[in-house]
Formats: structure tokens, C-alpha cells, sequence
């Protein structure tokens, strides 16, 4: 918006003003917030947008309930395959790397001009998360469904958790990059830390906030990773909702957590809407914008829909999603967007090696989780559903 470069002042507001009154009320608006979305700006610290900004503790909130989807009940399985003690130790690392990467887009956001390559990833992860989704939310619903003749009204029963000593400290190295994969989807706000920065009242607090965040979050994932694996061991569940007990209180949980996850597909949906509903939308005269806009949001959400239906086993499909895209958009671009925007002014050597140490790290990661995720896919459609499965046991 040229508005916000060439306003000073106190006209400033004025201007800006003026200026979002009189553009078209379509394709304009509709491309506008998708420029500022994809260049991560504070929007120039313009008066308005600083009125209407979110403070440090909703941005706090907003990092949190990003993470908090599908991918955390998918954490005592993913421990599962790396350990009890490999899985946690992990887990940690991966939180502290990923939160590094953050930082570094936050920091590039402003200057670097490959926004399109990320733009692409955030479309494919944002939609896998949406077929993630619609994956637990059938099998949920289907065990909820299924029980509800059984339902009994003890749920006190086989509370304790079991001698954690006949767990594995490390499981196989052929089922680790399952866990790589469940681990690296679970850190699901890497689609949505350049929205909240862009929309904070102050974003020189966002840093802070960020690392709080992914703090909070890494806690939460290695106690409920160990945890859920402690108490049902080698029996967890793809997620860990399908292992509660068939009891009223837990069939409401569950309930609850359909619904919560139902309006969070909503949330992940947003960011691939606003990279390529503007896209679409911009080539049509104003007249076809609604059409164009409804039909393409159409079209995406029976995308997920149908990816949903090829790939049903939610194990596979978080490992899968988390291997393709969130490994190449947390961990890959990031430390290579370092080197290409900073390389002009002097990067040190260690700084050097280490982004290439962590894009290595998230390549390797990438094919060896996306090859075993396709490997037990193509074997499961052959074979009985495994201990990994999402049917329901009565």
C-alpha cells in the first residue's frame, strides 16, 4: 500500500483512511491482505492498525491454541516410536530447533524476496493440517458412534500407570522417522507466527513472546508424549482420545474435542484461503470475485476432503504431512532464507554451519519420514489395520 509509505504524521491516519474507503470492494481488499500476509510486515506501523491490534498476551494465546491441534494426541504414539527416553530428549531438541527457525523468518520476513517458495509450503502444510483434521474427526466420531450401546458410567476404571521399566528407552531407528514426522507436524504455528506478528500492537515483544510460546508448548508436548505412552504403552493409539475408556465422561471429551477441532480447521484454513483466494481472484473482472472466491474455497476444502479419504489411517497421514511440508517450512527454509538474505552482509562461518547443519537435518528428515510413512501405507492397505490404527476395540 503506497498509503502507508508516503503518510506522515498526523495525516498519517487520515490517508489511510481515505485510501481503504475508496478502493473497489472486492479483488482490492482481497489482494491487500494477502500482500501484507505474505510479507509478514508490521503494516508500517500505521495508527490504525496499531488501535486494532492484539496485545502480547492474546498473540501469547494465539501461539499456544495453534499448537494445541490434532498433532499433540499424536505424541505418546510418536514417542512410541523413538522411546521413553529417545522420544522426550527429542522432542526437546526439535522444540528448541524449531523455535530458532521462527525466529529467523521473523527476522527475514521484512527483506526476503522468495516469499512465493514459502508461500507454496504454507498452502501444503495448512492444507494437510485440514486432512489431518477431518481424519480425526471421522475416526472420533465413528468410536463415539460405535460405543454409544456400551457406554457405561465407570470411568475409574485401570487409572494407574504401569512399570515404566519395561518400556524401551530407544525403539527402532526404522520407526524413528515416524516419530520425526508426528514431532515436526505437532509444532503446527509455524503457519501462523508471521499473522500474529503482523497483528501485534507492538512486535518488538513478539521475540519474547514467541520464545515464551514454544517454551509452553514444548513442556506440554514431552509430559504428554511420556505420559500417554507411560499409561498405555505399547497399545496407544494413533490418537490418544481412541485409547480412553468407554464411559460417558470420556465419550463427552471427546465430543468436546471434535468440536474444538472443527473450529480450528476453520483457523488453518484461513492462511492457504488468503495465499490463493487473492491469487484466483485478481485475474477476474470485480464481477466474478464472489463467484470465483466461493468456488475456489469450495474447491479446497473437498481437496482436503478427498486426501482425507485416500490416506484414512491417521498415523500415516500426520507422519506423512508432517514429512513433506512442516519439515521443509520449520526446518529447511528458514535457515536457508538466513544464508540468502544476510549473505551480502557478512554471515560468520559458524552461522554458516549451522543453518546448513539444520536444513541437512530437515532434508534427511523429509525423506526418510516421507519414504517409511509411504512404505507402512502401501503395507498396511494389504494387511490388517496395526497397533497403530485408529479402529475402535470394544
Amino acid at each position: 500500500m503506497p498509503v502507508t509509505k508516503s503518510a506522515e504524521g498526523s495525516g498519517e491516519a487520515t490517508t489511510l483512511t481515505l485510501d481503504l474507503m475508496t478502493s473497489p470492494k472486492s479483488t482490492k481488499k482481497l489482494q491487500i491482505k494477502a500482500s501484507s500476509f505474505l510479507d509478514g510486515s508490521a503494516s508500517d506501523s500505521s495508527v490504525l492498525e496499531k488501535t486494532r491490534g492484539i496485545t502480547a498476551f492474546q498473540t501469547l494465546v494465539h501461539l499456544v491454541k495453534g499448537n494445541m491441534g490434532t498433532g499433540v494426541l499424536g505424541l505418546p504414539l510418536a514417542v512410541k516410536n523413538a522411546g521413553i527416553l529417545v522420544g522426550p530428549l527429542s522432542l526437546l531438541v526439535m522444540g528448541f530447533v524449531a523455535c530458532h527457525c521462527m525466529h529467523i523468518l521473523v527476522r527475514c520476513a521484512q527483506r526476503f524476496c522468495h516469499r512465493h517458495v514459502v508461500s507454496v509450503f504454507l498452502v501444503v502444510t495448512q492444507l494437510g493440517f485440514c486432512c489431518v483434521y477431518i481424519v480425526f474427526l471421522a475416526d472420533n466420531l465413528k468410536q463415539v458412534a460405535e460405543a454409544v450401546n456400551g457406554t457405561t458410567s465407570s470411568c475409574h476404571e485401570g487409572t494407574d500407570i504401569p512399570d515404566p521399566s519395561r518400556l524401551p528407552l530407544a525403539a527402532s531407528w526404522k520407526t524413528y522417522p515416524l516419530f520425526f514426522g508426528t514431532a515436526i507436524f505437532s509444532f503446527e504455528s509455524i503457519g501462523v507466527v508471521l499473522p500474529l506478528e503482523n497483528r501485534m500492537k507492538d512486535a518488538r515483544y513478539f521475540p519474547a513472546i514467541l520464545s515464551l510460546g514454544m517454551s509452553i508448548i514444548t513442556a506440554l508436548y514431552i509430559a504428554i508424549g511420556a505420559l500417554g505412552y507411560l499409561r498405555f504403552g505399547d497399545d496407544v493409539r494413533a490418537s490418544i482420545t481412541l485409547n480412553l475408556p468407554n464411559c460417558w465422561l470420556y465419550q463427552s471429551v471427546k465430543l468436546l474435542y471434535v468440536i474444538g477441532i472443527l473450529c480450528t480447521y476453520a483457523l488453518q484454513f484461513y492462511v492457504p484461503a488468503e495465499i490463493v483466494v487473492p491469487f484466483a481472484v485478481s485475474r477476474v473482472s470485480e464481477r466474478w470475485a464472489l463467484p470465483v472466491d466461493l468456488s475456489v474455497r469450495l474447491a479446497m476444502v473437498c481437496l482436503t476432503c478427498v486426501l482425507a479419504i485416500l490416506v484414512p489411517r491417521l498415523d500415516l497421514v500426520l507422519s506423512l504431512v508432517g514429512s513433506v511440508s512442516s519439515s521443509a517450512l520449520a526446518l529447511v527454509i528458514p535457515p536457508l532464507l538466513e544464508i540468502a538474505t544476510y549473505s551480502s552482509e557478512g554471515l560468520r562461518p559458524v552461522t554458516i554451519a549451522k543453518d546448513a547443519l539444520i536444513s541437512l537435518l530437515g532434508f534427511v528428515g523429509f525423506v526418510t519420514g516421507t519414504y517409511q510413512a509411504l512404505s507402512e501405507l502401501t503395507e498396511s492397505e494389504a494387511s490388517l489395520p496395526s497397533t497403530n490404527s485408529t479402529i475402535f476395540n470394544q
